[in-house]
Order: C-alpha cells, then sequence, then structure tokens
C-alpha cells in the first residue's frame, strides 16, 4: 500500500478488497452491504473522466438491488432468523460484499480528482473492471438462494430484472471517450513536435474530463508525479519498461502546457480570495512558514512538547540521527510525539493559493519527477513551448498578463531543472531582471522569486551576471518592497556565490554584504531570515578577498549580539558560530571575535547544559579551534583553566555524526600538550609592547 500527500493508501486502478469474517452474522453482513450500496450511489452525480453512461447503468442497477437488501434486512431481523456460518446466504452475501468493494474503488478512481486525465486513457482497462464486475453481480444474485428468506413476489421479480440488467449490460468505453483520446494523442504528437496546438481542442479534452480551472491542473499534475515516482521503483525493482511512465510524463506536459496557456483566463475569477482567506493571511510572512531546519516551506507542519512548529520529514530525520532534543530552543524532550499542526496547514495552503506556490510532493531528500528531465518527447516539446509563451507573456502581455506569468515561472521554476533550462533558452531572464524595477510589488516579488529559482541553473547563473542583475538583485536586496522579496534576494545572491568569479562581483557591490548583515541584525526578520542571509555571507566568504569586507560590515558584534539573545534558536546560533568560526580563520578574525569577548561567550556555550544541541557545540568547537590555531597559549590558557570544558570535548566526540570529532580531538591534542609544558605555571604576564591579543 502507497500513502500520499493527498490522503489515498492504495494505488490507482487497484482494488484491495476484505472477505468478510467466515463467522459473520446475517445481520452484520446485510448492514454492511446497506452501507456499502449507499456509498455507491452517492457517485450518482458525480463526474466520470470515462466511461459514464456504463457507471450510470450500474449505479441504478446498485440502487435496485439496495432495495432488495432491505427487504432482506427487514426479514432476517424480525423474527430473528439463525444461519450457520458456512451457509449458503451468508456465502452469496459475502460474494456480493467482495464484488460492492471493488465496485466502490474503481468508482473512487473514475471520480478522483487530480487522476482525470490518467483515467481517460485508462477507458479500456476501466471498462474490463467494469464488466468483469457487472457479470459478477449477475452470477451472484443467480445463484442467490432467495428461498432462505421468504421474500415477496415483487422482489424476487426485481433481482430476476438486476439479472437480466446486469447479463445484457455491454460495457465498452463510450464513442465520445474515444474522439477524445484520439484528440489527446494528437496534442501529443504535435507537443513531440513543438508545435503548439489548437487552443479549441485542448479545451474539448478538458471539459470531457472535467479539468477547468489552476486549482485542477495542480491536482492532476500532484497525482502524476506520484504516478511516475512509484512506476520508476516498480520498474527497477521488476526490470520493465518505461512504457507507462513515458504516458504519465507525457499527460504531465499536457496539464502544464493548459495550465500555463489555455486555462490562464479561468484562473483570475477562480482564485480571486474572499475576504475570510485575506484576513487569514494578511501579515503573514514566508518565513513564518519556512522550517527552521530546512528552510523550506513546510509540507506537513508538526508541533513538538515545546510548542516549535517543523517539516515533519526535517524533525523525523533530527530525530533519527540520536537527538532527542529541540532544534529551535535546545531543550530535551520527555516526547519525542508529533502532532499535526492544522491550523499552520491551513495557512500554508492558503498562502500557496494565494501566491501560486506549488509544494514539493515530499519532504523527504530525494529527486522528484521535476528534477530529472521528462521521459518523453511530449513532455519535453510542452515544457519549451510553455517556455516560450510564458517570455513572451513577460514581454508583451498587461500587467495581470504579467502577473500571471510570472506566477508560472515561479511554480516552474520550483520544480524541476529541466523546466528552469527551458525558460533560460527561452531568454526569460531578461525581462525577468527587468521586471525587478516593476513598482508593483507582487510582480517585484514574484520577478525576485523567479530569478532566485533560475539562479540554481548553471546557464541562469551566466544569464543573470551577464545582465548586470547583480545590480538590481542588491537594489532589491535593500529596498525591496516587501520582507520576502528582500530575503529572496539574499538566497539568489547565495546560489550565485557558489561560483568563484560570481562571488568577486558579489563582494564588489558595495552595498551586498552590508545588506545581508542588515537582514541578520534587524528585529523585523524571524530566525528563517537571518539564516537565508548568512547562509549567503559563508557562500561569499569561500573567497578570502571578501573576509575584510564582511568584517568591515560588522559582521562579529553582530553575531555575538545574536548568541547572547536568549531568544535566538539552536539553529541560527550554529550558523551564528559556523560564520565566526569562518572568520575566525584569519588573525584579523581571530582579533576581532576575541576583543568583543566571542571567547568567553564560545567557552560557555561549549560549557554549557546538554540543553545546547550537539551541532550547535561542534560550530562551537570548530570556532575555539580556529582561535587556538591564530591566537596560540593564550586562547589554549583559557581553556585549561575551564574543567568542563575537556567532558564537553569527549562529548562532541561521542556525537561525531556532526563532524566535530576530528576539531575536538584537535582540541583535546592543543590542551594536553599546553599542560605538558606549563604545569602549575601562573597565568602569563604579557607585555604591552609585544604583538599579542588578550584572550579575554
Amino acid at each position: 500500500m502507497i500513502h500520499t500527500k493527498t490522503g489515498w493508501s492504495r494505488r490507482i486502478l487497484t482494488f484491495p478488497a476484505v472477505q468478510p469474517c467466515k463467522s459473520v452474522s446475517v445481520t452484520t453482513l446485510l448492514d454492511s452491504l446497506i452501507q456499502l450500496a449507499v456509498d455507491i450511489l452517492t457517485f450518482k452525480g458525480k463526474h466520470f473522466s470515462t466511461n459514464k453512461r456504463s457507471f450510470q447503468k450500474t449505479i441504478r442497477q446498485i440502487q435496485n438491488l439496495a432495495i432488495v437488501l432491505e427487504e432482506i434486512r427487514i426479514r432476517v431481523g424480525s423474527p430473528k432468523r439463525y444461519f450457520p456460518a458456512n451457509s449458503t446466504p451468508v456465502s452469496s452475501l459475502s460474494e456480493i460484499h467482495v464484488i460492492f468493494q471493488k465496485l466502490k474503488y474503481l468508482l473512487e478512481d473514475c471520480t478522483r480528482d487530480g487522476a482525470r486525465t490518467y483515467m481517460l486513457m485508462s477507458s479500456d482497462q476501466v471498462s474490463d473492471h467494469l464488466r468483469v464486475l457487472n457479470l459478477s453481480i449477475s452470477t451472484s444474485l443467480s445463484a442467490f438462494p432467495v428461498s432462505f428468506f421468504d421474500l415477496p413476489s415483487e422482489v424476487n421479480e426485481l433481482i430476476e430484472l438486476v439479472v437480466q440488467q446486469a447479463r445484457k449490460h455491454v460495457v465498452r468505453p463510450d464513442s465520445e471517450d474515444k474522439q477524445i483520446l484520439a484528440s489527446v494523442n494528437g496534442v501529443l504528437t504535435q507537443f513531440e513536435k513543438i508545435f503548439s496546438p489548437d487552443p479549441d481542442e485542448i479545451n474539448r479534452i478538458l471539459d470531457h474530463v472535467g479539468i477547468r480551472t489552476w486549482g485542477d491542473c495542480a491536482k492532476e499534475i500532484n497525482f502524476l508525479g506520484e504516478e511516475i515516482e512509484a512506476e520508476r521503483l516498480e520498474n527497477k525493482k521488476n526490470n520493465d519498461s518505461n512504457a507507462k511512465v513515458e504516458l504519465l510524463s507525457s499527460l504531465m506536459g499536457f496539464i502544464c502546457y493548459s495550465r500555463c496557456v489555455i486555462l490562464r483566463r479561468i484562473e483570475r475569477d477562480h482564485h480571486r480570495d474572499d475576504h475570510a482567506h485575506e484576513d487569514l493571511i494578511r501579515g503573514i510572512k514566508v518565513e513564518d512558514l519556512l522550517c527552521p531546519i530546512s528552510l523550506e516551506i513546510m509540507t506537513d507542519p508538526v508541533v513538538l512538547e515545546t510548542g516549535h512548529t517543523y517539516d515533519r520529514s526535517s524533525i523525523t530525520k533530527w530525530f533519527g540521527s540520536g537527538n532527542i532534543t529541540c532544534p529551535k530552543t535546545g531543550k530535551i524532550l520527555t516526547s519525542t510525539e508529533l502532532v499535526d499542526n492544522v491550523s499552520v496547514s491551513h495557512v500554508i495552503q492558503k498562502h500557496c493559493r494565494a501566491n501560486g506556490v506549488v509544494l514539493a510532493t515530499n519532504g523527504r531528500k530525494r529527486k522528484s519527477q521535476g528534477d530529472v528531465a521528462p521521459d518523453s518527447l511530449a513532455a519535453k516539446g510542452a515544457g519549451r513551448l510553455v517556455a516560450r509563451f510564458l517570455t513572451s507573456e513577460l514581454t508583451n502581455g498587461d500587467e495581470e498578463a504579467i502577473y500571471r506569468a510570472l506566477r508560472e515561472i515561479r511554480v516552474l521554476t520550483k520544480t524541476g531543472s529541466f523546466n528552469r533550462s527551458c525558460l533560460v533558452e527561452a531568454g526569460c531572464v531578461s525581462p525577468l531582471l527587468n521586471l525587478l524595477t516593476s513598482e508593483d510589488s507582487r510582480i517585484q516579488e514574484s520577478a525576485m522569486a523567479g530569478v532566485l529559482n533560475l539562479s540554481k541553473h548553471v546557464a541562469g547563473k551566466r544569464e543573470i551576471v551577464a545582465g548586470e542583475g547583480l545590480e538590481n538583485i542588491v537594489e532589491i536586496l535593500n529596498e525591496g518592497a516587501r520582507t520576502e522579496t528582500r530575503l529572496y534576494a539574499a538566497s539568489a545572491l547565495f546560489y550565485l556565490s557558489s561560483v568563484e568569479d560570481y562571488s568577486l562581483l558579489i563582494g564588489e557591490k558595495a552595498d551586498a554584504i552590508p545588506g545581508l548583515m542588515r537582514i541578520v541584525r534587524g528585529d523585523e526578520y524571524g530566525d528563517s531570515a537571518k539564516r537565508s542571509a548568512l547562509l549567503a555571507v559563508m557562500g561569499l566568504l569561500m573567497q578570502s578577498e571578501n573576509h575584510w569586507r564582511v568584517l568591515a560590515a560588522g559582521a562579529v558584534p553582530t553575531l555575538l549580539d545574536l548568541l547572547r539573545d536568549e531568544e535566538t534558536g539552536g539553529e541560527l546560533a550554529g550558523d551564528c558560530l559556523a560564520t565566526l568560526a569562518k572568520l575566525a580563520e584569519y588573525p584579523d578574525g581571530t582579533i576581532g571575535v576575541i576583543r568583543r569577548g566571542g571567547l568567553k561567550l564560545a567557552v560557555k556555550i561549549l560549557s554549557s547544559s546538554s540543553e545546547v544541541s550537539p551541532g550547535v557545540k561542534q560550530h562551537c568547537v570548530g570556532l575555539v579551534l580556529n582561535l587556538c590555531l591564530n591566537a596560540g597559549n593564550d586562547v589554549v590558557g583559557v581553556l585549561v583553566k575551564n574543567s568542563v570544558v575537556m567532558g564537553s570535548l569527549y562529548t562532541v566526540i561521542s556525537n561525531g555524526e556532526y563532524g566535530g570529532s576530528k576539531k575536538a580531538s584537535a582540541l583535546i591534542r592543543m590542551i594536553h600538550e599546553y599542560q605538558e609544558r606549563r604545569t602549575g605555571s601562573a597565568e602569563p604576564n604579557f607585555q604591552r609592547e609585544r604583538r599579542f591579543i588578550h584572550a579575554w
């Protein structure tokens, strides 16, 4: 059984029916059958993407059977009659019970939101399943022991009618299904040749399967992505062909094209937020919706006993690494129970709908369907056509068309490298950079989000820098209309800084590093925002030429103040220490840290109780080691005076998974060597004229 984020616990077109217990009473069995019949009848008014007429006939048969079952239930219940467990009535009713279960599953699949195009393409398979179920109903009723229940003649006649209807019912795909199937295949062929299909033809297909809104397309893409992933696992396990994966990939390309190109005008009315939604998400910052561990929007928020919320996959991985503390507070947990944070989940869903954000299908760290190239020529062609269309909209569209295109670009660039590649090839970077100067805060934010996602792509980085995008990004970092826009700019600088030449160019921008540090020290920014800015700073520090610039921007006092703040969470504290450790690799950084009390603070953190997370202590060890390497015995002597330090270092060694074992071992060796040289010596007396660094 496969559990998916959409709440389904079985694969499409699988029917895990359960045989009733052999000892079940007839009364219980009838009650369950009647409830199943009621459930089946609820599908009468639903939209079927395939075999609509055949399903409607079958539902009418079940409606007649429900009457029969109700009459039997009355006869069995008054007066009470006993039927042995292995009697013919019980066996017959059990067979019907299994058939009803399978029929219900099939009905669920054929009316399921998100699976509409796939079920259309599976019309023949659906017909086969429905045909078998109808014949099974006919066979079971033919052998049904009517005499056991003393039913009225009209009920017996109704049973015979249902049997005749089931036998005569010829199940096959509707003629309209076949026409629509041919249209879909024709559109996919055009995608393969990178030809734009007739919009009217696509609208006819969408109307047939019941896809009418942007949200319907999002559900289709989520389902198809899950199926592709599941099929890949099956193919790898059984060494099967990829024919089904290619079909699913083609359908995903078709839906993506439909969402971006065809349904864009419907979207305006469908997604206009009502006042309740506006009140709910007004004042919400994106950083409030990020997991403190992964720094991504939470897809499955859960809360710990400390009251802090994390994404389920991230906190589960945290616990799986042997931690029993809250990452933000460092507090030891008495229970690792995770409770769904329903209110936060609702806010995230409404925020994503309002801003055109599509969440990842799974929080686990693995490749999703968007991280690899599509598996079919049709999907690749559709992706290129969509990229060309959206780029054209950015250049030639009106304000609303530009905003819709930006929202689609934001979604596409978030979900995969292939989409990023198509958009870069289509020339999307230049108009995106131009839109960063827009006075419309919505357009500016969405454009910056698109630039951020394209900065993750090699060619995207090149186009951004070649188009003088660094100037625009740094300007947004400092003057962006919204907090989220400035955070996107900080993250974009982080990705761009991974290229050595670009890191140097960023550092040369006078307002780049000061802008990042402004976020780090700003009271209006939360921990997640500060961490994003620190990641960018760390990226720039990979180039030694940027070292003095970070120091000049006041990084050392800012980070030390954050560490002294009791409200600073564990993850942010770890990032602050990691940045200080990087700065302390050079003598001027070491001097700056020690003169502002950084050594004393680091020793305090290292010697503190177990409430400080192992990850924070690991970064603290890195900082202290660099201070020792640059300041020598003055710093080592301070460590020797604190008897708790050695125990903390051995604890870090025991938590080897955090990568601090070698650094802790190096510190222990330095302390031992110092003690061997100066056993019993007094505190060193320095002369002012000598070059030295005060450790305290």
